[in-house]
């Protein structure tokens, strides 16, 4: 029996990629997308099986479209595609109901199995990763059901921290500088009630915020 799976990266040679690494497999690419809003409006049209998302792609990120998948289709299994091994992206793909985090560096048994394991409703996560990020995941839920008195800036910073981003980077996304970044995050931490940028960014999923 075949497997039906959607691939979502803005790389085509990391598509060819993986049409390459499962031909003469029960795999079948059955769509390809270059963005998560692509790959959200084609899962009804193709129904896959499985769907594999990159994380930082344009016009809808990986993650933003699992949680948009899983909302509507809770069953449906999703990997995670990454190039970066980031705690954050792992604790929000544990969050948010994906099946595992693939690194872009595995080999094609270890892609395979993910997607065969993906396919037959198992978890892929493996000991390590979920170690990684239970700290994250249990972490005081502080402000779930309250208000925190994020002013609008702190808001826009924990969503560019929610979405993995270093805040050099943040800096560059928002036009502010490095040390203002890092003066924003202290209090949002403080404010939270959390640790580190981890369970920040946890929070922020619980809250709908990315």
């Amino acid at each position: 029996m075949s497997i039906k799976l959607l691939i979502a990266d803005d790389h085509e040679v990391v598509r060819t990629g993986i049409l390459s690494l499962v031909r003469g497999t029960e795999i079948e690419v059955v769509a390809q997308a270059a963005s998560g809003n692509e790959a959200v409006a084609l899962v009804p049209q193709t129904q896959p099986d499985v769907v594999m998302l990159d994380v930082r792609m344009p016009d809808g990120d990986g993650l933003a479209a699992l949680a948009r998948l899983k909302q509507d289709r809770p069953e449906l299994p999703v990997l995670i595609l990454s190039t970066y091994d980031n705690p954050t992206y792992v604790a929000r793909a544990v969050a948010l109901g994906a099946s595992g985090y693939i690194l872009k560096s595995a080999n094609r048994e270890e892609l395979l199995a993910a997607i065969r394991t993906a396919a037959a409703g198992e978890s892929v996560w493996s000991r390590e990763d979920l170690r990684r990020v239970t700290g994250a995941l249990a972490a005081p839920r502080l402000g779930d059901d309250m208000e925190v008195p994020l002013t609008k800036r702190e808001s826009e910073v924990l969503r560019q921290m929610a979405l993995g981003l270093t805040n050099k980077e943040i800096a560059q996304t928002l036009g502010i500088s490095y040390e203002t970044v890092k003066e924003h995050v202290q209090h949002i931490l403080r404010k939270i009630g959390v640790s580190d940028r981890t369970q920040a960014a946890v929070w922020a999923v619980r809250r709908g915020l990315v």
